[in-house]
């Protein structure tokens, strides 16, 4: 993918929602939520300071992130679904415990 985000912005894969719950039942398309969940594909270098400087990104690519349900710009590449979001928009980074 050639897509390079400008400043705080960060480009992110969505994670889709399971088909199924845990109890067994399959969702129908309908049901399903928009998902909250993803992959950083890229992240920009950051925003600046009045004084020029470079405010350093807290993620970064390969990081699991979790954002708002409705935040970011929704755009379409190579038939893949992406969102493009500022860093503001992004509410956690999901760890794994094995690290």
């Amino acid at each position: 993918m050639n897509l390079k985000p400008l400043g705080d912005r960060v480009v992110v894969a969505p994670i889709e929602q399971d088909e199924q719950t845990t109890t067994g039942i399959f969702l129908p398309e309908t049901a399903k939520e928009k998902p909250q969940q993803g992959k950083v594909i890229a992240a920009g270098p950051g925003s600046r300071k009045d004084s020029g400087e470079r405010i350093e990104m807290d993620v970064q690519v390969n990081d699991t992130v979790l954002y708002a349900r409705y935040a970011g710009t929704s755009i379409k590449l190579e038939g893949q679904e992406y969102l493009i979001l500022k860093e503001t928009d992004i509410l956690a980074i999901v760890e794994n415990g094995d690290k």
